[in-house]
């Protein structure tokens, strides 16, 4: 329940630490004789039989070299200048190479030696100015030719960097990655992500001996395979293959979704029995059978991991202990991605539609399988046809009580027989005049995303109660943790129950059932067979929103090793963290975060808006900061018992692909629950071990980065150390900058808010913050539909500045430098006509390659703090005066304002 706060200022004019060394200084043309003079005066001297044999051996090959670095580079050419025939198309570096390199051997060998100082000459573009020494040589392994020639393969030069840097940085990767026609977007991580499933693939798909054979499990001391990974094995395939089975999905259809919408509608009704209300089905009380069906019907949906009305969520209490876990309730999700949504006529007319189909479908359905129910137990013939006496039948949805303009009125129990189609389009209206009503009720998402102190309201649980009169709260509680029970709730907005209970008073209970059956069946429905008709409904608003193509449908087993992943993400992390997550990459990586956090300190004293008080309690804090790397201790990856233990009351079989998540998903809240009312585990997770993410947790004080984003091109254990302070290190500093961003520096050392920084150094703080709220909100994108849509800086402010974090790294990077460079882990690579550091903001640039369907941005404008990847690339740059000086921008380009409109935190 981390949230992010959001306070607004001015501009700041001082600047960042300045004058840092440069590494990379040519040495003395006198000290030794260069290569040329070597090879100059190895050929006046006579040659004997052997020597003249290596020469012509070398000749050979370096003529090989010569022909792949020209089929590279052609193909590079044609990427970066279309079909070649163009009159201003620029002149690229590695073109000119491989046209020196085919003249004689002698030319191959000057032009590979000296390829690093030919600049790119593009037609009134300034090209990166190189300022290595061109003596240095190249590595030229296997590996430092694929990983240069993916860079290469990445840019595009015909583009300024100066002006256009994030098209310069990743013209040619989406170029060459164009969106999916299942996918609303395509990018750099989301790769990732794709190599990562494939590997988990492998793993689901493979036979137990086969996976234990590659060392993806701890053997015991007899030497066979560790039983307990034996059983997450077992489990883990299971639930794949029962994915996997579209023929068997499809032929159940809409059967498991069905058996859900019944335990709602049951509950909701008061028919049945329920131990989270002993005596519900008994009492003659209407109201009180109503508050309970309400209260068993919601509890329900949010045990299967549904929010409805309102969410759930257990956290650590910032304002008094933040480690003791704590119930927190707020405002639900929408069914549309915002409240503007609901404003835009054809979206709500989908929405509507969509919500009628699943209405009728779950009726159809509903009636087959009593039909089905009906030949195995003859016996419910009577009760059937009972039911059939008056239209809408029981138990499909109850319409009386209606009251509202669209139900005409109340019938007194049941409304006349009519068409179904019509009373589910009523229903839909209502239900989205109901969800309105819930959204204005809300708070905006600005708010919810960024001000933790305007969303942090404890409350004691008896006045809280008394908020929502129509809710048994008790009750709701007990279904979750039947031993423990809060003595006060943490709420989101104090307002947000007290309007529900008028919102839930004024409307009718069929409407909010549907409204209830219809949340189940918009979460569930991708779990169902392709072939069913609720599957088919919400996935066209799905591609609506996301720009998708009709009828698309992506790859079946990335979709299952997703499913998987998602439900037993720990379980799957043992075996992908024995496969990706080896050598040094964790010992590495830990050491990118702590240079990073030693370099943010080491700046603290230059920072002219901090005074020396708040620095030095901010050195504390970030000296308190937890770094976790790779996987969870709790559950322990290391052990499989401990996971087994986790995932025992997980039950997967083959057969019962919808079934199977469910239980997954009930495990994960079973667990939470448990934690309520005791400290917080240190040890565990927020994020399963493959994930391509990362995060920072304010109450715990804690950043945390996942074997999953540990991979290439984020990372590689064996990059130089410009391509990994810059890829890796831009994460690990964006999460390092989120503890003092406008939400996280509200959060003390112990994760607690309080005012820990003096006020003069707040104020000061604010000015810069206001200064990188406008910035932002003069951006803006296209909805497709030729509209603009602008950023909310207030929204994304938090995010923003945890992107301007990428200094600390460059700083960490500079700070280690020569120690590495001796080290040998500061090579260049072949082909590359950069400095280092022009090469660090390269690869910064590089994680954010994506691209986007005009739809899709336009959702993540209005629903998402984190800014679109262009102004995450191009917005944090622009206010870096080192890239600036990397690539020698003109004063007053884009990439190199004025010093004043810079917004300069660090």
């Amino acid at each position: 329940m981390a949230r992010a706060a959001r306070p607004s200022t001015d501009e700041e004019t001082a600047p960042l630490l300045q004058d840092v060394s440069h590494p990379d200084e040519t040495p003395s043309p006198h000290s030794q004789p260069t290569f040329f003079e070597r090879v100059s005066a190895a050929t006046r001297e006579p040659l004997n039989p052997l020597a003249k044999f290596l020469a012509i051996a070398t000749l050979v090959f370096l003529l090989l070299s010569s022909v792949f670095i020209g089929l590279f580079a052609g193909a590079q050419h044609k990427l970066n200048t279309g079909d070649g025939n163009g009159s201003h198309k620029p002149v690229t570096t590695t073109l000119t190479v491989t046209q020196t390199a085919i003249q004689t051997a002698t030319d191959i060998t000057t032009a590979t030696a000296t390829s690093t100082s030919i600049a790119t000459t593009t037609v009134g573009i300034p090209a990166p100015v190189p300022t290595r020494a061109p003596e240095e040589n190249a590595c030229f392994t296997p590996d430092c030719i694929v990983l240069a020639s993916s860079i290469i393969s990445s840019l595009d030069t015909s583009n300024d960097p100066c002006e256009n840097f994030y098209d310069f940085a990743n013209g040619g990767w989406m170029k060459s990655h164009p969106i999916p026609s299942d996918k609303g977007s395509i990018g750099s991580l989301e790769t990732i992500a794709v190599n990562n499933r494939r590997l988990l693939q492998q793993i689901f798909s493979q036979d137990s001996s086969s996976i234990f054979a590659s060392a993806a499990s701890i053997q015991t001391d007899t030497g066979k395979p560790n039983p307990y990974d034996d059983i997450l094995l077992k489990k883990l395939r299971g639930l794949y293959d029962s994915c996997m089975d579209e023929e068997l999905l499809n032929a159940r259809g809409a059967d498991p979704l069905i058996r859900v919408i019944r335990e709602i509608r049951k509950r909701f009704r008061g028919d049945v029995f329920d131990p989270i209300a002993p005596g519900h089905a008994e009492t003659g009380d209407d109201k009180k059978k109503e508050r309970l069906g309400l209260t068993a019907a919601v509890a329900f949906l949010h045990s299967r991991g549904v929010d409805g009305l309102f969410t759930l969520g257990i956290d650590g209490d910032v304002g008094d202990d933040p480690n003791k876990m704590t119930l927190q309730l707020g405002q639900p999700s929408l069914g549309l991605p915002s409240p503007e949504y609901y404003e835009e006529e054809a979206i709500v007319d989908l929405y509507k539609n969509v919500l009628e189909r699943l209405l009728v479908n779950l009726y159809e359905e509903e009636e087959t399988l009593m039909q089905q129910e009906q030949l195995m137990e003859p016996s419910a013939l009577t009760i059937h046809e009972e039911r059939l006496r008056v239209w809408p039948p029981w138990p499909w949805p109850p319409w009386e009580g209606d009251d509202d303009d669209d139900d005409g009125g109340d019938d007194g129990g049941h409304r006349k027989p009519g068409n179904r189609s019509e009373e589910a389009h009523k229903l839909a209206k209502n239900i989205i005049k109901f969800e309105k009503k819930i959204a204005n009720a809300s708070l905006d998402l600005e708010t919810l995303f960024s001000d933790p102190i305007a969303v942090y309201n404890p409350i004691p649980y008896d006045e809280f109660a008394d908020t929502f009169p129509q809710f048994d709260f008790p009750a709701y509680f007990s279904s979750f943790a039947p031993r423990t029970f809060p003595s006060r709730v943490i709420v989101d907005n104090p307002y947000f129950f007290p309007n529900l209970s008028s919102i839930v008073d004024s409307t009718p209970r069929s409407t909010i059932q549907a409204y209830l059956e219809t949340r189940a069946a918009l979460a569930l429905a991708q779990n169902l067979g392709t072939e069913t008709e609720a599957w088919k409904a919400v996935r066209s608003l799905e591609e609506r929103l996301r720009g998708i193509k009709p009828g698309a449908v992506g790859d079946r087993a990335q979709f299952c090793v997703e499913k998987v992943e998602g439900s037993l993400g720990f379980a799957a992390g043992r075996f992908f963290v024995k496969e990706a997550f080896g050598g040094e990459s964790k010992k590495r990586g830990t050491k990118v975060i702590t240079d990073i956090i030693d370099a943010f300190k080491d700046s603290l004293k230059h920072i002219k808006w901090m005074d020396e008080e708040s620095a030095k309690a901010a050195a504390g804090k970030a000296d308190a900061i937890k770094v976790k790397v790779g996987y969870p201790l709790s559950p322990n990856t290391e052990d499989p018992r401990s996971l087994a233990n986790y995932y025992y009351n997980v039950k997967i079989q083959k057969t019962t692909f919808f079934e199977n998540v469910l239980s997954a998903t009930q495990n994960e809240i079973f667990k939470l629950a448990l934690s309520l009312g005791k400290q917080r585990d240190p040890e565990a997770w927020l994020m399963y071990t493959s994930q391509v993410n990362a995060y920072f947790n304010p109450p715990a004080n804690e950043i945390v980065f996942p074997a999953g984003i540990l991979q290439a091109p984020v990372f590689g254990g064996n990059w130089p150390g410009y391509l990994v302070y810059g890829a890796f290190g831009q994460v690990a500093s964006h999460e390092l900058t989120h503890a003092f961003d406008s939400s996280g520096r509200l959060y003390n050392q112990d994760g607690k808010l309080e005012q820990w920084w003096t006020n003069a150094t707040s104020e000061r703080y604010n000015v810069i913050q206001k200064c990188i709220v406008d910035q932002y909100s003069s951006y803006y994108v296209e909805d497709g539909e030729g509209k603009r849509i602008y950023l909310n800086g207030n929204m994304t402010s938090g995010e923003n500045i945890g992107d301007s974090g990428i200094i600390q790294s460059f700083r960490a990077w500079k700070s280690q430098f020569q120690e590495s460079k001796k080290a040998g882990n500061e090579y260049l690579l072949p082909g590359l006509p950069y400095t280092r550091e022009q090469l660090f903001f390269i690869s910064f640039a590089n994680q954010w390659a994506q691209n986007i369907k005009p739809e899709s941005v336009a959702i993540r404008v209005r629903a998402d703090p984190h800014s679109p990847n262009r102004f995450r690339v191009e917005g944090t740059l622009s206010n870096v005066p080192e890239f600036a000086e990397a690539f020698k921008c003109p004063a007053g380009s884009k990439m190199n304002p004025p010093q004043e409109k810079r917004c300069l935190f660090w």
